[in-house]
């Protein structure tokens, strides 16, 4: 092979000084290709990482693994940048095309094969997931160095190396900055993670043709690089065209029952599903109810501290943005005031006026006792140190990651102490005390360590199986005298038996979960891991 000549380039106006020189045209489009493979290229790396928080969990682990693969495979693709010495030109517009092919599929490719591998098969998963990330990673850092080497030449006569550098990093920066900003705001909102990979991968082949038409007359085999840019242009468009039939197609694969409603909110993903078996709530792929039996866990939750209080008048929920703890806590004809805290308001728009989803809660979130406040619940809490409550309900999602962790804290349960009234009561969902035995007798030991008074009770939910709650206040728990009417689980007589806990559900020694450890989120990944 030879080097490619260097006079047809396409000619730069004569030497000028670089304060003084006007960018020309030509010029301001190749750094405008630098803002777009910058864009580009991180949309793949934020893509992997939302894919793999909505499907595996634990957004924290997901995005920090994903972050941290994707720029040692950039590193070493910069490092593998400096092997390419021939026609430098046919190989940056080969790799555009495998960038813009590989990493616009990437979201499409990776959804689609969690829906056809058996859900036991989550190592293999993994394994496709970080290749995948390698490959465009080291795929995407020899991008730069490519066009920096081919401006050099282009630039030669404008430009010191400094210059070069400067004007070309600054664009990278700026397209990076751009992205990070649209992705979460704009793009999924109103793309999501398959047409916005797609889309991106258009960008990275388009620029491959843009090389294309300016480097026309030093490439080799112009005819067949027209081909793979025609033939690469027309994938991503047929993959963007069928965008939203594999979403669909994957996802009622993913969820079993078709999906009536699914909604990217700046939170999470929310998706319901409707079947002959009842509605279902999925947050980030995490089942939350299923209408068939969301009684038996909304029931147990919700009664026995607000009967054992007597004669509640100020309730606050944080979380259940669902609003079926609501509904049972308005069942109680002496409460007055209900605060409900949820952070995600979209979840509390689509339960408060979506139909199908009204009927669920029974209406709730439109009770003029109801004040629904969309903010963080330890933010909140710490904001509004004077209210006190007779009964607070937490109905958080398990600490699958360190943001709810810390809704599962030392810190947090000393604020919500603060929160109570004299004789109030506070109850937590708390996870399976079953599956996730230490996990569950943490969360015990953390609200006793805030110098709360704990009363631990299970109950069974068919969806998920046996399911803990914990009940605390500055009093012991006693046994109401009395539950309203018209409940379809909790009974006074089956009270005693949420108590008794069996030998395989029996308390273990745990430590607290504090802010600077976090032992209850490594406690979780742990045991609920071992079911995956």
């Amino acid at each position: 092979m030879t080097t490619e000549p260097a006079a047809p380039l396409p000619s730069a106006t004569p030497a000028a000084s670089p304060t003084t020189a006007r960018i020309a045209p030509q010029e301001l489009l190749l750094l405008a290709s630098v803002f777009v493979i910058a864009a580009c290229g991180l949309v793949y790396e934020l893509a992997a990482g939302a894919l793999a928080s909505y499907l595996l969990g634990d957004s924290v682990l997901q995005f920090s693994t994903i972050i941290g693969a994707y720029l040692f495979a950039m590193g070493l693709g910069s490092w593998l940048s400096r092997y390419v010495e021939r026609q430098l030109v046919a190989q940056f517009l080969r790799i555009e095309l495998l960038v813009g092919v590989i990493g616009g599929l990437m979201p499409a490719g990776l959804f689609a094969a969690h829906s056809l591998l058996p859900p036991d098969q989550v190592l293999g998963f993994r394994v496709l997931l970080y290749a995948l990330v390698l490959l465009v990673g080291t795929l995407v850092g020899l991008e730069i160095p490519l066009v920096m080497r081919i401006l050099k030449r282009f630039f030669s006569e404008r430009y010191a190396l400094k210059e070069l550098v400067s004007q070309v990093l600054t664009f990278d920066y700026l397209g990076a900055l751009l992205v990070a900003l649209a992705f979460p705001l704009l793009l999924v909102p109103q793309l999501g993670l398959v047409r916005t990979g797609v889309f991106f991968g258009i960008l990275n082949v388009l620029v491959a043709c843009w090389a294309l038409w300016l480097f026309r007359t030093e490439l080799r085999g112009f005819a067949g690089h027209v081909w793979a840019c025609l033939l690469s242009l027309a994938v991503l468009v047929a993959a963007m065209l069928g965008a939203e039939r594999l979403s669909t197609w994957a996802e009622d694969r993913f969820y079993g029952d078709h999906i009536v409603l699914k909604h990217h909110s700046d939170y999470q993903r929310i998706v319901v599903t409707d079947g002959r078996a009842g509605t279902r709530l999925f947050l980030n792929g995490n089942l939350q109810f299923h209408s068939r039996d969301e009684y038996r866990y909304h029931e147990a939750l919700v009664h026995p501290a607000m009967a054992a209080h007597g004669a509640p008048k100020k309730v606050l929920v944080l979380g259940g943005g669902d609003g079926m703890a609501v509904r049972e806590v308005l069942r109680y004809p002496t409460v007055e005031r209900v605060t409900l805290v949820e952070l995600d308001p979209q979840m509390t728009a689509l339960f408060a006026h979506t139909p199908l989803l009204r009927r669920l809660n029974g209406g709730a979130l439109s009770s003029p006792k109801l004040k629904v406040v969309n903010t963080d619940a330890f933010g909140w809490l710490e904001r509004n140190g004077e209210e006190r409550f007779d009964v607070i309900v937490i109905d958080f999602p398990d600490p699958s990651n360190f943001a709810l962790g810390k809704l599962y804290t030392a810190s947090f349960y000393k604020l919500v102490d603060q929160h109570l009234s004299a004789g109030g009561y506070a109850v937590v969902q708390s996870t399976s005390p079953l599956i996730a035995r230490r996990s569950y007798w943490t969360v015990v030991t953390t609200i006793e360590a805030a110098g709360l008074t704990t009363t631990p009770y299970h109950a069974h939910v068919p969806s998920f199986g046996e399911w803990g709650f914990v009940l605390a206040g500055r009093r012991p728990w006693q046994p109401p005298r009395a539950l309203p009417e018209g409940l379809r689980f909790l009974s006074l007589a089956g009270l005693p038996a949420l108590l008794d806990f069996p030998p395989d559900m029996a308390r273990v020694p745990t430590e607290v979960n504090r802010l600077s450890n976090q032992v209850l989120v490594q406690e979780f990944e742990a045991e609920w891991g071992k079911i995956h």
